[in-house]
């Protein structure tokens, strides 16, 4: 009797496959091939052993072979049919869940455009691709397109926005950071809502104003777009009157950059009760820090002013809360920049270099000279900042006015993220209502995305490469598909574990 394929039960329950073969009642094992655990490893070494068989066989010249299980077919046994990263689908769909964000919009062609964003921002028709590379059954072109509609008529971008407020709790919610931007579009011909205005990146084209509300994390609540010729100092208020029509519970002070400093920016917070910090531009040294330096002292790294300051004129003039800061680090850059303009200043009353707009020269008729005095001030204020604020001293401290400043960068970081990871935007689309949808996705995407990097300590497009890395293969064998689950690499155990444990709130 030749040889055959044996299946042996062990003591720990596993199946051991044998190639074994019988001469006169006398069975001798030729070869252990290994202990199955499942059905799929058991298949898998059965079609190992019978190619094993079939290659002696050949070897020798034998023809008939005996094994205990049918013959098979020519050809390989076992093929590789795909492989695809469902740890990475899987997870960014159980960060999409965790947000709230099925709860708020049962859509899962929307969910995938998300998701499919954050792997590979790409057009929408390349997002069929992307899920196909997933192992997913893609939604059609149209499908895509239909969910990009219902996302503008439903509303979604409230209801998100809504489950983002809820996730991180408004008892954390004392605090928010606001800022713009503008996305460009390349078009011949400007309309109602793509027009020229003040570029962020300095471009010509028609574009948009998108106007960002985060907590002091960069975590988004809201986003609102405008058109492209709205002043930046006009989107704050219409923002935060949405935020609270919303959120009429939560009572928030705002922070924002010195570019939405105007004395009827302030005085329309003010009248809409909201309370703000913002960054203050110095034209002249404060008389606190004038006052102290008078006797040749010198600031401190760190040291903080405060006063009182009046703001705006006539009827909207108001006195408001101004802290100032001196920073070692500020002052250096400061102090190299007032030599390099003093220098040109000095070539240009030496006649050494043509007249034209200086800083520090002083024209009396035909005479030019050093501004001496103008010299002297910008010294003094090198390295202070002022921060305008309408909070209390007995609510929030000088200290914590400069530090929710500073929390800024949260939202700059957000919008990075948007207009480079992300790919913001909006390219393929011509009409408002599928560029608004499109930025649905980009604000989920944002807010997804953000939780990770929070969660994780790692940026999502290392933590997309990482996990994407991962990959499950999927293998036929006899004619039956089967799914290999892909090893978990240590790193990437260690990230999920981190997001595993993360939660909502702060």
């Amino acid at each position: 009797m030749g040889e055959y394929v044996r299946r042996v039960k062990t003591g720990s329950g596993a199946t051991a496959v044998q190639i074994v073969s019988k001469t006169r009642g006398v069975r001798s094992i030729i070869e252990h091939i290994g202990s199955a655990h499942t059905d799929l490893e058991l298949e898998f070494m059965v079609q190992t052993a019978k190619t094993r068989i079939r290659e002696r066989a050949q070897a020798t010249g034998q023809t008939e072979l005996q094994i205990d299980t049918p013959a098979d077919p020519a050809g390989p046994r076992i093929t590789m049919q795909h492989s695809y990263s469902r740890v990475l689908y899987d997870t960014l769909v159980s960060v999409y869940d965790r947000l709230g964000f099925t709860d708020a919009v049962n859509d899962r062609v929307f969910r995938d455009l998300v998701i499919a964003r954050i792997i590979e921002p790409s057009s929408k028709l390349d997002t069929i691709r992307i899920l196909d590379n997933l192992g997913l059954k893609a939604p059609s072109y149209s499908g895509i397109h239909r969910s990009l509609n219902q996302a503008a008529k439903g509303n979604y971008r409230d209801k998100f926005s809504a489950a983002c407020v809820a996730f991180r709790g408004t008892e954390h919610l004392t605090l928010v950071l606001y800022d713009v931007t503008t996305l460009f579009f390349y078009v011949e011909q400007e309309d109602e809502y793509r027009k020229p205005g003040l570029s962020k990146e300095r471009r010509l084209e028609p574009q948009i104003v998108l106007g960002l509300l985060v907590d002091e994390h960069g975590f988004p609540l809201q986003l609102h777009s405008f058109e492209g010729n709205t002043a930046e100092t006009l989107t704050l208020v219409p923002v935060l009157d949405r935020f609270r029509a919303q959120h009429p519970e939560v009572t928030v002070s705002v922070v924002c950059d010195a570019g939405m400093l105007s004395a009827a920016n302030l005085l329309a917070l003010e009248t809409a009760g909201y309370s703000f910090i913002v960054g203050s531009r110095i034209a002249k040294t404060p008389p606190e820090v004038t006052e102290y330096q008078h006797d040749g002292s010198e600031l401190c790294d760190g040291q903080v002013f405060e006063c009182r300051q009046w703001f705006g004129q006539g009827e909207r003039r108001r006195e408001r809360r101004v802290v100032y800061q001196y920073r070692e680090k500020r002052a250096r850059p400061d102090l190299r920049n007032i030599e390099k303009q003093l220098e040109k200043a000095k070539k240009v009353v030496a006649g050494t270099t043509p007249v034209k707009k200086s800083r520090f020269v002083k024209i009396s008729g035909a005479a030019k000279s050093i501004d001496q005095v103008l010299v002297e001030s910008a010294r003094q204020r090198a390295g202070i900042k002022g921060y305008v604020t309408n909070l209390p001293v007995l609510t929030v401290s000088a200290l914590r006015v400069i530090d929710a400043y500073h929390q800024l960068f949260n939202v700059e970081a957000s919008f990075r993220m948007a207009k480079t990871d992300l790919k913001a935007r909006p390219i393929y689309h011509r009409h408002r209502e599928k560029i608004e949808a499109h930025l649905t996705v980009v604000f989920c995407a944002i807010a997804v995305s953000r939780h990770i990097q929070e969660a994780t300590g790692v940026s999502v497009k290392k933590f997309v490469q990482q996990l994407a890395r991962v990959q499950d293969g999927v293998i036929r064998i006899e004619g039956v598909e089967h799914i290999v689950p892909a090893a978990i690499p240590a790193e990437v155990r260690e990230l999920l574990t981190r997001l595993g444990d993360s939660g909502a709130g702060h």
